[in-house]
């Protein structure tokens, strides 16, 4: 019920914050793109490609596509808060989420007609099949995080790179429970996925990606409206103090803890870096962060066990994140 609630207030903070972050460059292409493919069935050859517009072509034809991203936006974190749990008990997991999704940028770009937080709601479903995996690897949860870390380069090929600490994830601990097999499939479902990609391209766009790797980093700004991302910093340190002081050899749950809290903290790592592996001009958006959207689900466990560990310095990061959403859906 508690996670429920949660993906109902999501929902209904995102369909308030349609317009905040109006159709610009890409979108435009991407709803034309989706309007074509729900209309006449024709694949349209365009340099931001056709995974995210196949995507959202059903909505697009039902003239809902704000309202299904912001859904699946709202899943998300739902999904933030499921993998939260495996690190600290509830209140702190479902407010680490409600925190991270009511951030400005999270509010303004959740139903923008973009690929980063429909993505950021895959890695995190990927994750919690990830981290389910390692204690019962069965058939169905480990295809299941395969297929969708499979499905992330067709959205954004800069998303290979915070899909790999979770592939790697799946095999290691499929691997580790006596599943070679499984963990070969898995590889392969993802690896697979990445050459079909690259030689689809090659034949339609004579290049690996449909076009260039095109934007430029505005994650600082769009920090900046996310202070709660600072309790991120500190579930990192006590990660770190947490396997130094091998506190998993005393406390068997701590050892799940270290799991999903590594998983989350490399995933978020690994979006900076994609992030800031974007050149050229910045893409023009009138707010700032949508490079970063695609972690946010992934910090939620993050921030969930920095707010537990330090809830007044939560409490107070948490109030100014969501003053600042307020302002900018009242302004």
């Amino acid at each position: 019920m508690r996670l429920l609630a949660l993906g109902a207030l999501m929902f209904a903070v995102y369909l308030a914050g349609l317009g905040i972050d109006p159709l610009v460059g890409e979108e435009v292409t991407h709803t034309l793109i989706a309007s074509t493919l729900a209309e006449d069935g024709q694949l349209v050859r365009e340099p931001e490609g056709l995974g995210f517009p196949l995507l959202i072509a059903p909505a697009e034809a039902l003239g809902v596509t704000e309202q299904f991203l912001a859904a699946v936006a709202a899943l998300g974190f739902v999904l933030g808060a499921l993998l939260a749990r495996r690190i600290v008990p509830e209140p702190y997991a479902s407010a680490g989420a409600a925190l991270v999704g009511l951030s400005a940028p999270a509010v303004a770009h959740a139903g923008a007609v973009a690929p980063g937080m429909a993505a950021g709601t895959l890695l995190a479903c990927a994750m919690v099949c990830a981290v389910g995996a390692r204690e019962d690897p069965r058939v169905p949860r480990v295809l299941s995080g395969a297929i969708l870390l499979a499905a992330l380069p067709w959205l954004d090929p800069l998303l290979v790179l915070p899909a790999l600490p979770v592939t790697a994830a799946l095999y290691l601990w499929c691997r580790r429970a006596g599943r070679p097999t499984l963990a070969l499939v898995a590889a392969e479902v993802v690896t697979g996925s990445v050459v079909v990609y690259v030689t689809v391209n090659e034949r339609l766009y004579g290049q690996p990606t449909p076009g260039p790797l095109t934007g430029a980093f505005d994650g600082a700004p769009g920090l900046l409206w996310m202070p709660v991302l600072a309790l991120a910093v500190l579930a990192a340190w006590r990660l770190w103090r947490s396997r130094r002081e091998q506190l998993a050899r005393v406390i068997p749950a701590r050892a799940t803890a270290e799991t999903a809290g590594g998983l989350a903290l490399a995933v978020v790592g690994a979006q900076l870096l994609a992030a800031l592996a974007l050149i050229g001009e910045p893409p023009g958006d009138p707010f700032p962060g949508r490079e970063l959207t695609p972690l946010l689900p992934a910090a939620v466990p993050l921030v969930a066990w920095g707010l537990r560990h330090a809830p007044r310095l939560g409490a107070g990061l948490g109030a100014v994140t969501v003053a600042l959403s307020g302002w900018v859906l009242l302004g």
